[in-house]
């Protein structure tokens, strides 16, 4: 196993940390969740361009990447559901989309065909990380007593963000979904 592989593989290990440290809705708990998700983000980033500048790109790495993306998104977005900071409405729409899509990708290789993500499937995972990264910078914020006295003039505005933010990622993991199996459908 390469170190680009392993940084994917991370990802996972990353994602189960972030459940326990969300789920214990402390403010220590919070900040370290930012962290945690700041770290496993990065390893998206590092995993994929190491593979491509060392010419090791596998299909290990074209397969989990976007598993261990899933995975670490909709792990965090499913806790986030849990604990009423997002819609369920939203987390379902994401995770029905993810779950399709990785299901066709595992039936494609089945057949021997290994599919890359998309474009629109990169933009909507950063779109993803995007708001979750604000979100949990929301929850840490909300907790702190640094931030105390700003973040009482600057909550509704950054949860009016947030919100925006979540319905972007919403409508482009449609797009991504519908043009991902569009493609599929054409090249079949």
């Amino acid at each position: 196993m390469n170190l680009p592989n392993i940084l994917t593989m991370s990802r996972i290990v990353l994602a189960v940390v972030l459940i326990f440290l969300l789920e214990a809705g402390t403010p220590l708990g919070n900040i370290l969740a930012v962290i945690v998700f700041g770290a496993a983000a990065l390893t998206d980033f590092y995993d994929g361009h190491l593979a491509k500048k060392q010419g090791l790109v596998s299909d290990f790495g074209k397969i989990m990447d976007p598993i261990a993306d899933k995975v670490l998104l909709l792990s965090t977005m499913g806790v986030l559901a849990h604990t009423g900071v997002i819609a369920w409405w939203m987390f379902t729409v994401i995770a029905v989309r993810e779950i399709a899509v990785t299901v066709s990708r595992l039936l494609a290789m089945r057949l021997g065909r290994v599919l890359a993500a998309e474009r629109a499937g990169k933009i909507k995972t950063v779109a993803q990380m995007v708001a979750v990264s604000s979100i949990l910078l929301y929850l840490a914020a909300k907790e702190s007593e640094y931030c105390s006295y700003w973040f009482f003039n600057a909550q509704n505005w950054w949860s009016g963000i947030d919100q925006a933010l979540m319905i972007l990622a919403v409508i482009l993991t449609v797009y991504s979904g519908a043009e991902y199996f569009l493609h599929k459908a054409k090249g079949s």
